[in-house]
């Protein structure tokens, strides 16, 4: 390294973000880029540690530990350091197709197992990443480069997902023509209408998109495969399939509550995707979106999603958010039983949260809380939503929640988001095409071959695996097209 002893010399530094109570006026993205010479400094504090974890992608307890795509952050962050940001970008490039996204979108499990993390913060790898890409496509750096022979086979990948583009891109370098259908009618899946707008600035997603067109990529949107598209059709029409349709049937725990069909409860997919949709097409002129204006919000549910829910609803002028958890609150500091170099599963004020702690002075979010039953007007509108708070007990060797009597409470919500997580596939197109799911209701395929029980047919990212990180989707999408060019061409130099 550069500077052996630079995480002594330097303290963890962010760039700075835009102030809380001025991004939230608008839908322009908050990340910021440090200086140069902030950067360097931070990428002097990787610490040449004997073995690094940062890259190792390898699942503890449950939770990504290390960079599942296995980026190379020791030798780009000593690059960054020296100064040298073409070289750090070839290195970034060599395991991670779109480090725009994942330098803005991925929690950072690298930083939770980094080596200097166990005694003081972390490297700002993400920071780094983020502002390593930004840099190669400012300096011109990033640019079409179409593969110089072509196989003739063709190849259907199904989703424009995380998984779905990481899938095109390593099959197209390899020299196959390759479809990318989307029945949205933007390309992106969960990185375009997922994911809100001042969290990925949709002009970065649709650049990846131009770029992989200007390679030889083909997109078709507006096409769901196995509605508009039959399976045994696509089959027919080309060599290999790719399913990468992610997973998308959201949770719904109380279908059995009081007042569930209730008007404005809402899954947290529909109202982010409507409010990007209607952002990107008018600028939300045409009212085309599930509004949280002057309503009072309760978004049930947390991780990711729920923040996205409540930094949309702050930005589309709520009255009042609160967000629900059922887990208890965190510690601040890592328990016992969640060591290095597992994910830390500590409190963090994520920015959402920020955004309606700097509005109303506290946090949006209550622990330890069930929502019993949902009150609705005479107009069959949700009015209020009845709570009670839980303990965690031992039942049966399972920890299960158990209310307690008499903290019952009633919120004011217009407007309830479930942000509760997803259950699996959509098994349309499964069916149809007559793959095999595993007992969780995803396409079955063995780990790191990808082909389901139908010869030619691969799966990849969260509907092979359920739920996961984009970074993990990624990671999948190029290990299914390394398995379906050794299945076309009997061979493989993808890694």
């Amino acid at each position: 390294m550069g500077k052996p002893t630079g995480f002594l010399e330097y303290p963890r530094e962010l760039p700075l973000v835009r102030p809380p109570e001025e991004r939230v006026r608008d839908w322009e993205e908050f990340h910021g880029h440090g200086d140069e010479a902030l950067l360097r400094k931070q990428g002097a504090r990787c610490m040449d540690c004997g073995v690094p974890f940062c890259h190792t992608g390898t699942l503890l307890a449950g939770m990504a530990s290390g960079c599942p795509i296995n980026n190379l952050i020791p030798e780009w962050n000593d690059l960054v350091y020296r100064g040298l940001w073409r070289e750090a970008l070839e290195r970034l490039h060599k395991t991670n197709n779109f480090p725009e996204f994942t330098g803005r979108v991925c929690p950072a499990p690298c930083e939770g197992s980094c080596v200097l993390g166990i005694s003081e913060p972390p490297v700002t790898i993400k920071a780094i990443e983020c502002a390593i890409i930004d840099r190669g496509f400012e300096e011109g750096w990033v640019h079409p480069e179409p593969p110089s022979f072509r196989t003739g086979k063709r190849v259907a990948v199904v989703g424009s997902g995380p998984a779905g583009l990481a899938c095109a891109a390593q099959l197209n370098r390899a020299g196959h023509w390759v479809t990318v259908f989307e029945r949205a009618d933007r390309i992106g899946g969960l990185l375009m209408y997922g994911i809100p707008n001042m969290k990925l600035d949709k002009r970065i997603v649709q650049r990846r998109v131009d770029l992989m067109a200007a390679e030889g990529v083909k997109f078709v949107t507006n096409c769901e495969v196995g509605k508009d598209y039959p399976g045994d059709q696509l089959r027919a029409e080309f060599d290999a399939v790719v399913l990468c349709g992610g997973a998308t049937r959201p949770n719904d725990f109380f279908t059995k509550t009081e007042g569930r069909n209730l008007q404005g409860i809402h899954f947290a997919m529909e109202f982010l995707h409507s409010n990007t949709k209607s952002l990107l097409d008018s600028n939300h002129a045409d009212g085309r979106y599930i509004s949280a204006k002057g309503k009072d919000v309760v978004v049930i549910g947390g991780g990711d999603t729920g923040t996205d829910c409540v930094g949309t609803a702050i930005r589309q002028g709520c009255r009042s958010i609160l967000q629900l958890e059922i887990v208890p609150r965190p510690p601040l500091t890592r328990a016992p039983d969640n060591p290095w170099p597992q994910w830390p599963k500590i409190y963090r004020l994520d920015y959402g949260q920020e955004e309606a702690k700097a509005l109303w002075g506290d946090d949006p979010r209550r622990y330890a809380v069930q929502t019993t039953r949902f009150l609705g007007d005479e107009r069959g509108h949700v009015r209020a939503i009845e709570t009670v708070q839980v303990e965690w007990v031992k039942d049966n060797g399972r920890t299960v929640p158990r209310n307690i009597p008499g903290t019952e409470k009633i919120y004011p919500a217009q407007l309830v988001l479930l942000a509760l997580g997803f259950s699996g596939p959509e098994s349309q197109l499964l069916d149809q095409l007559g793959v095999e799911k595993d007992p969780r209701s995803n396409a079955k395929a063995e780990y790191g071959k990808y082909m389901t029980n139908v010869p030619g047919v691969f799966v990849a990212g969260d509907m092979r695996r359920g739920q996961s990180l984009v970074v993990w989707a990624i990671h999948e999408g190029r290990g299914a097209a390394r398995e379906v060019d050794r299945y076309l061409m009997g061979e493989t130099l993808l890694p």
